[in-house]
């Protein structure tokens, strides 16, 4: 069985696929933006998951997570599910956490990065963003095709890693709203399996997909130059540099 982190998990996605890979037997890390929300995980805690506790609005939470999980010791997989939808957090959340603990982290043998359809919105610019959140310079959609990009860096310069990202769909959780008209279960499976199954598909690397089908994602995102400018702009903005 393999060890999953999976971050964002006190509710939607992140909860329901952390549920579903404790019921298949696996060592699951759960986390929480802060201690007011262990409440949330406390039915997967009493389940075997252990829980690490961090914003990840700003790179000393984030800092605080990739500790207690390198105490926790090295994962089989991180799914990179944390998100928010509106507000100026928008890139930290979303794509400076994500970088940050993948450049921090021992590397695991699985990533999974959580994308979304609007991704295709976004803009494949790096001009003019305020990485620190302090101002919004970003929208949902510049966000998502931002860090879908970063997959597909990571996935380029790690080969070794099994590295991917999905599109869960428009589905009924918090941020998607009651109305969502995409299927719930579907919108995780793609995240768990990706995360442990040994189906030949699943053991691939630097795709995009939904609901466990491969997708074409924006250009910009397979454009390498344009992921070595955001890399490098990541390494500036964090003082950390990503491992080769």
């Amino acid at each position: 069985m393999s060890r999953v982190v999976v971050t964002g998990s006190a509710d939607g996605l992140g909860h329901a696929a952390a549920s579903t890979l404790l019921d298949e037997g696996h060592h699951v890390v759960v986390h929480v933006r802060g201690e007011h929300r262990r409440d949330a995980v406390a039915g997967l805690v009493a389940r075997g998951a252990e829980v690490v506790v961090g914003d990840l609005g700003g790179p000393d939470g984030t800092r605080a997570v990739a500790e207690q999980l390198a105490r926790v010791g090295r994962p089989d997989t991180v799914i990179q599910n944390a998100g928010v939808y509106t507000g100026s957090a928008i890139l930290p959340v979303n794509v400076v956490a994500p970088y940050l603990l993948t450049a921090l982290l021992e590397r695991p043998a699985r990533l999974v990065v959580l994308s979304s359809g609007m991704h295709t919105g976004g803009r494949p610019t790096l001009d003019g963003l305020d990485w620190s959140g302090r101002t919004g310079t970003a929208s949902y959609s510049d966000s998502k095709l931002l860090v879908t990009t970063l997959a597909m860096a990571v996935a380029r310069r790690w080969p070794d890693v099994l590295v991917n990202a999905v599109d869960p769909g428009w589905v009924p959780t918090r941020m998607g709203g009651p109305s969502a008209p995409d299927d719930l279960r579907l919108g995780h499976r793609t995240q768990e399996w990706l995360a442990t199954s040994d189906d030949p598909e699943a053991r691939t690397t630097g795709g995009y997909w939904y609901h466990q089908e491969r997708r074409d994602p924006h250009p910009a995102v397979y454009d390498e130059a344009f992921q070595d400018e955001l890399v490098a702009t990541l390494e500036r903005v964090t003082g950390v540099a990503l491992a080769r």
